[in-house]
Protein backbone atom coordinates (compact mmCIF):
# COMPACT_ATOMS: atom_id res chain seq x y z
CA UNK A 1 0.00 0.00 0.00
CA UNK A 2 1.13 3.56 -0.56
CA UNK A 3 -0.46 6.03 2.14
CA UNK A 4 -0.96 9.59 1.63
CA UNK A 5 0.58 11.85 4.12
CA UNK A 6 -2.15 14.97 2.63
CA UNK A 7 -3.98 15.90 6.28
CA UNK A 8 -6.81 16.49 3.86
CA UNK A 9 -6.88 13.69 2.00
CA UNK A 10 -10.00 11.84 2.43
CA UNK A 11 -9.02 8.01 1.40
CA UNK A 12 -5.10 8.09 2.59
CA UNK A 13 -4.75 4.51 2.75
CA UNK A 14 -6.19 3.76 -1.01
CA UNK A 15 -4.82 0.17 -2.19
CA UNK A 16 -5.07 1.66 -5.48
CA UNK A 17 -2.48 3.88 -4.90
CA UNK A 18 0.12 0.77 -4.44
CA UNK A 19 2.43 2.14 -7.20
CA UNK A 20 0.82 5.89 -8.25
CA UNK A 21 3.25 8.73 -8.19
CA UNK A 22 0.23 11.14 -7.02
CA UNK A 23 -2.96 10.35 -4.71
CA UNK A 24 -5.73 9.85 -6.97
CA UNK A 25 -7.90 11.56 -4.37
CA UNK A 26 -6.17 14.46 -3.70
CA UNK A 27 -3.64 14.78 -6.12
CA UNK A 28 -0.17 14.94 -3.48
CA UNK A 29 2.59 13.39 -4.21
CA UNK A 30 3.28 9.84 -3.29
CA UNK A 31 6.91 9.95 -3.82
CA UNK A 32 8.10 12.39 -1.49
CA UNK A 33 11.41 13.95 -1.93
CA UNK A 34 11.61 11.51 -5.24
CA UNK A 35 12.50 8.53 -3.43
CA UNK A 36 10.40 8.23 -0.38
CA UNK A 37 7.17 5.86 -0.57
CA UNK A 38 4.80 6.18 2.71
CA UNK A 39 3.53 2.71 3.58
CA UNK A 40 1.53 3.03 6.20
CA UNK A 41 0.33 5.10 9.76
CA UNK A 42 2.37 3.85 12.59
CA UNK A 43 1.13 6.44 15.12
CA UNK A 44 -1.20 9.69 15.87
CA UNK A 45 -1.06 9.53 19.25
CA UNK A 46 1.80 12.26 19.74
CA UNK A 47 1.02 15.57 20.88
CA UNK A 48 3.28 17.21 17.94
CA UNK A 49 3.34 14.71 15.21
CA UNK A 50 2.15 11.59 13.40
CA UNK A 51 4.82 8.82 12.59
CA UNK A 52 4.88 6.55 9.56
CA UNK A 53 6.75 3.67 8.10
CA UNK A 54 8.35 4.62 4.72
CA UNK A 55 10.71 3.18 2.17
CA UNK A 56 13.00 4.01 0.38
CA UNK A 57 13.34 1.39 -2.33
CA UNK A 58 13.02 -1.66 -0.52
CA UNK A 59 15.10 -0.10 2.79
CA UNK A 60 12.28 1.01 5.82
CA UNK A 61 12.38 4.11 7.34
CA UNK A 62 10.68 6.26 9.76
CA UNK A 63 9.29 8.96 8.74
CA UNK A 64 7.95 11.67 11.33
CA UNK A 65 5.54 14.07 10.35
CA UNK A 66 4.66 17.77 12.55
CA UNK A 67 0.77 17.78 13.00
CA UNK A 68 -0.24 21.07 10.91
CA UNK A 69 -2.27 22.43 13.58
CA UNK A 70 1.70 23.25 14.89
CA UNK A 71 2.52 25.52 12.56
CA UNK A 72 2.06 28.45 13.64
CA UNK A 73 4.03 27.40 16.80
CA UNK A 74 7.70 28.66 15.84
CA UNK A 75 9.27 26.59 19.64
CA UNK A 76 7.57 23.84 18.76
CA UNK A 77 9.03 23.83 14.93
CA UNK A 78 11.78 24.78 16.27
CA UNK A 79 12.06 21.52 18.72
CA UNK A 80 11.34 19.40 15.15
CA UNK A 81 14.13 20.86 13.80
CA UNK A 82 16.23 20.78 16.31
CA UNK A 83 16.18 16.62 16.40
CA UNK A 84 16.87 16.45 12.96
CA UNK A 85 20.10 18.71 13.82
CA UNK A 86 20.77 16.39 16.76
CA UNK A 87 20.76 13.40 15.14
CA UNK A 88 22.72 14.73 11.94
CA UNK A 89 25.64 15.55 14.48
CA UNK A 90 25.54 12.20 16.26
CA UNK A 91 27.24 8.50 14.42
CA UNK A 92 26.58 5.50 17.10
CA UNK A 93 24.90 2.30 16.50
CA UNK A 94 22.97 3.40 19.59
CA UNK A 95 20.98 6.37 17.66
CA UNK A 96 19.05 6.52 14.85
CA UNK A 97 21.25 7.34 11.78
CA UNK A 98 18.95 10.65 9.80
CA UNK A 99 19.38 10.41 6.09
CA UNK A 100 20.86 13.11 4.34
CA UNK A 101 18.91 16.49 4.35
CA UNK A 102 16.90 14.18 6.44
CA UNK A 103 14.99 17.07 7.55
CA UNK A 104 12.55 18.79 4.61
CA UNK A 105 9.32 20.68 4.03
CA UNK A 106 6.32 18.04 1.84
CA UNK A 107 4.03 20.40 0.25
CA UNK A 108 0.43 18.50 -0.37
CA UNK A 109 -1.64 19.15 -3.53
CA UNK A 110 -3.01 22.93 -3.22
CA UNK A 111 -2.00 23.83 0.41
CA UNK A 112 0.02 26.34 1.03
CA UNK A 113 1.40 25.54 4.40
CA UNK A 114 4.31 23.16 4.17
CA UNK A 115 4.45 19.63 6.43
CA UNK A 116 7.85 19.40 8.52
CA UNK A 117 8.94 16.05 7.72
CA UNK A 118 12.26 13.94 9.26
CA UNK A 119 13.10 10.84 7.76
CA UNK A 120 15.20 8.42 9.66
CA UNK A 121 16.30 5.05 10.30
CA UNK A 122 13.91 2.25 11.16
CA UNK A 123 14.96 0.30 14.53
CA UNK A 124 13.51 -2.88 14.44
CA UNK A 125 12.68 -4.16 18.02
CA UNK A 126 10.67 -2.77 20.85
CA UNK A 127 11.35 0.02 23.54
CA UNK A 128 11.71 -1.34 27.07
CA UNK A 129 8.37 -0.48 28.05
CA UNK A 130 6.81 -2.83 25.53
CA UNK A 131 9.67 -5.02 26.18
CA UNK A 132 9.30 -5.41 29.73
CA UNK A 133 5.61 -6.00 29.64
CA UNK A 134 6.29 -8.87 26.79
CA UNK A 135 8.52 -10.38 30.11
CA UNK A 136 5.45 -9.93 32.24
CA UNK A 137 6.87 -7.33 33.94
CA UNK A 138 9.37 -9.45 35.46
CA UNK A 139 12.45 -7.67 36.98
CA UNK A 140 15.71 -7.71 34.85
CA UNK A 141 19.09 -9.52 36.93
CA UNK A 142 21.89 -7.96 37.58
CA UNK A 143 24.38 -9.65 34.14
CA UNK A 144 21.72 -7.67 32.21
CA UNK A 145 21.39 -4.58 34.08
CA UNK A 146 25.03 -4.01 34.21
CA UNK A 147 25.02 -4.45 30.02
CA UNK A 148 21.86 -2.17 29.30
CA UNK A 149 23.34 0.51 31.93
CA UNK A 150 26.86 0.48 29.95
CA UNK A 151 25.81 0.77 26.70
CA UNK A 152 23.13 3.82 27.91
CA UNK A 153 25.83 5.48 29.57
CA UNK A 154 28.19 5.57 26.28
CA UNK A 155 25.46 7.09 24.35
CA UNK A 156 24.74 9.78 26.72
CA UNK A 157 28.64 10.69 27.15
CA UNK A 158 29.03 10.81 23.25
CA UNK A 159 25.42 12.80 23.31
CA UNK A 160 26.98 15.24 26.41
CA UNK A 161 30.48 15.49 24.30
CA UNK A 162 28.57 17.30 21.53
CA UNK A 163 27.03 19.77 24.18
CA UNK A 164 23.44 18.04 24.07
CA UNK A 165 21.77 16.71 26.63
CA UNK A 166 18.60 14.48 26.10
CA UNK A 167 15.48 15.96 28.69
CA UNK A 168 13.82 13.15 27.93
CA UNK A 169 14.81 9.20 29.49
CA UNK A 170 12.35 7.01 30.29
CA UNK A 171 11.94 3.16 29.11
CA UNK A 172 9.91 4.29 26.16
CA UNK A 173 12.78 6.33 24.28
CA UNK A 174 15.05 3.11 24.58
CA UNK A 175 14.26 0.59 21.92
CA UNK A 176 16.37 -3.16 21.99
CA UNK A 177 17.32 -3.90 18.85
CA UNK A 178 17.22 -7.72 17.63
CA UNK A 179 21.14 -7.82 18.55
CA UNK A 180 21.25 -6.54 21.89
CA UNK A 181 22.09 -3.48 21.10
CA UNK A 182 19.94 -0.37 23.17
CA UNK A 183 18.55 2.55 20.99
CA UNK A 184 18.07 6.03 22.38
CA UNK A 185 15.21 7.79 20.32
CA UNK A 186 13.09 11.06 20.32
CA UNK A 187 15.59 13.50 20.05
CA UNK A 188 13.02 16.34 19.61
CA UNK A 189 13.01 17.62 23.43
CA UNK A 190 17.29 17.34 22.94
CA UNK A 191 18.95 20.68 24.00
CA UNK A 192 22.10 22.31 23.35
CA UNK A 193 24.60 23.14 25.84
CA UNK A 194 25.54 26.63 25.15
CA UNK A 195 26.61 29.30 27.11
CA UNK A 196 23.27 31.19 26.79
CA UNK A 197 21.52 28.58 28.13
CA UNK A 198 24.11 28.31 31.33
CA UNK A 199 23.91 32.02 31.68
CA UNK A 200 19.83 31.93 31.04
CA UNK A 201 19.55 29.39 33.86
CA UNK A 202 22.04 30.79 36.35
CA UNK A 203 20.42 34.00 35.83
CA UNK A 204 17.03 32.69 37.28
CA UNK A 205 15.81 32.66 33.70
CA UNK A 206 13.86 29.46 32.58
CA UNK A 207 13.45 27.50 29.25
CA UNK A 208 10.72 25.20 27.61
CA UNK A 209 9.76 22.53 30.36
CA UNK A 210 9.76 18.83 29.04
CA UNK A 211 8.50 15.94 31.29
CA UNK A 212 7.48 13.14 31.62
CA UNK A 213 5.88 11.84 35.17
CA UNK A 214 8.06 9.64 37.40
CA UNK A 215 11.16 10.21 35.48
CA UNK A 216 11.73 14.25 34.91
CA UNK A 217 13.65 15.30 38.55
CA UNK A 218 12.44 18.28 40.38
CA UNK A 219 15.09 20.99 38.79
CA UNK A 220 13.78 19.89 35.05
CA UNK A 221 10.74 20.16 36.24
CA UNK A 222 10.99 23.70 37.45
CA UNK A 223 12.44 24.40 33.62
CA UNK A 224 16.62 24.27 34.95
CA UNK A 225 17.51 21.25 33.22
CA UNK A 226 21.16 20.52 33.17
CA UNK A 227 23.03 17.73 31.38
CA UNK A 228 23.02 15.62 34.71
CA UNK A 229 19.36 15.87 34.52
CA UNK A 230 19.65 12.73 32.06
CA UNK A 231 21.21 10.53 34.96
CA UNK A 232 18.49 10.93 37.19
CA UNK A 233 15.98 9.98 34.41
CA UNK A 234 18.28 7.28 33.35
CA UNK A 235 17.93 6.35 37.47
CA UNK A 236 14.74 6.12 37.45
CA UNK A 237 14.39 3.79 34.11
CA UNK A 238 16.51 1.32 36.15
CA UNK A 239 14.19 0.98 38.59
CA UNK A 240 11.55 0.59 36.83
CA UNK A 241 13.46 -2.16 35.18
CA UNK A 242 14.39 -3.90 37.99
CA UNK A 243 11.53 -3.78 39.90
CA UNK A 244 9.18 -4.85 37.22
CA UNK A 245 6.70 -1.10 39.01
CA UNK A 246 5.90 1.85 37.76
CA UNK A 247 7.96 4.52 39.35
CA UNK A 248 5.18 6.04 40.20
CA UNK A 249 4.17 3.16 42.73
CA UNK A 250 3.81 3.94 46.20
CA UNK A 251 5.49 1.01 47.11
CA UNK A 252 8.48 2.15 45.17
CA UNK A 253 8.51 6.03 45.90
CA UNK A 254 6.72 7.60 48.79
CA UNK A 255 5.85 11.12 47.39
CA UNK A 256 4.86 12.38 50.81
CA UNK A 257 8.48 12.03 52.47
CA UNK A 258 10.16 12.33 49.28
CA UNK A 259 11.49 8.34 49.81
CA UNK A 260 12.47 5.38 47.82
CA UNK A 261 11.89 2.38 48.71
CA UNK A 262 12.35 0.28 45.51
CA UNK A 263 15.15 -1.63 46.87
CA UNK A 264 12.67 -3.80 48.63
CA UNK A 265 11.96 -4.95 45.67
CA UNK A 266 14.79 -5.49 43.98
CA UNK A 267 16.89 -8.53 45.98
CA UNK A 268 18.45 -9.64 43.02
CA UNK A 269 20.86 -6.87 42.82
CA UNK A 270 24.10 -6.20 44.93
CA UNK A 271 24.51 -3.73 47.38
CA UNK A 272 27.11 -2.17 45.21
CA UNK A 273 24.68 -1.95 42.01
CA UNK A 274 21.77 -0.43 43.97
Amino acid sequence: MSYCINPLCLQPDDPGNMTNLVCRHCGSDLLLQGRYRVMRLLSDQSGFGKVYEAYNGAVPKILKVLKPEHNSKSKIIELFRQEAAVLSQLTHPGIPQIDPEGYFQFFPRHSKEPLHCIIMEKIDGLNLKQWMRQQGNHPILEPQALKWLKQIVEILHLVHQENYFHRDIKPENIMLRANGQLVLIDFGTARELTYTYLAEIGGGGSVTKISSHGYTPPEQEKGYAVPQSDFYALGRTFVYLLTGKSVTDQSVYDPLNDQFHWRDHAPQISEQLA
